[in-house]
């Protein structure tokens, strides 16, 4: 099992270096409207993604590679290796969330209503629009979102959970997959926890 957990991760490997995501100039969008840029992305069902993937708590850091398949609903499987070996894998589907090794309360926060909100962050229910400076800010009652006014792409965004927790989420590197922007860098934050991840190779499934 360990053999094939490594033959695995470096099949994923190679298939994320010719996926990579290409560094290149990103044209400002600051014309187009909202409803024209969540328009593009209504139809993106689900997110497959090779990452780079650094966890911190504290004075400690771990890194490792992630192979991560998510649905826009939050059903999501995300598998993470530490040089090769099987280190995380994590699963959840209907709310339900099953991990090996266990974790606790914040890091399963992040790895799933988090990570969910962070690559779908155009789906959100009943929010509204202002303009803040360099930003145009979408806002909810949980969520808010700054997008770059030039790029319309995200910045940060901030979600809000039922124990009063604030989750903020930092964005860089803009980077493309065809036709959908995206930013490749992003950064999840709770007190005292955080988890970065670098996208490697991306996919972005639509339905028909």
């Amino acid at each position: 099992m360990k053999n094939f957990s490594r033959l695995f991760f470096f099949s994923v490997l190679i298939i994320a270096a010719a996926c990579a995501p290409k560094k290149v100039e990103i044209p400002l969008l600051e014309e187009r409207g909202i409803d024209s840029l969540l328009a593009e992305r209504r139809n993106i069902e689900r997110i497959d993604a090779t990452l780079g993937v650094v966890f911190e708590k504290t004075d400690s850091e771990m890194r490792g590679d992630a192979v991560l398949d998510i649905s826009r609903e939050g059903d999501l499987h995300l598998k993470v290796y530490t040089l090769g070996i099987l280190g995380m894998d994590l699963t959840s589907k209907n709310g339900v969330v099953r991990s090996t090794p266990n974790l606790d309360k914040s890091r399963k926060m992040i790895l799933t209503q988090g990570l969910r909100d962070s690559l779908f962050w155009w789906d959100m229910q009943d929010f509204t629009v202002r303009d803040e400076g360099d930003h145009v800010i979408m806002q909810n009652a949980t969520r808010a979102v700054w997008l770059d006014r030039k790029t319309m792409l995200p910045r940060k965004q901030t979600i809000s959970f039922d124990d009063d927790k604030l989750l903020t989420v930092l964005y860089d590197n803009p980077a493309r997959e065809k036709d959908i922007w995206y930013q490749s860098k992003m950064r999840i934050e709770l007190p005292r926890y955080s988890v970065t991840l670098t996208v490697k190779g991306i996919s972005f499934l639509k339905s028909m």
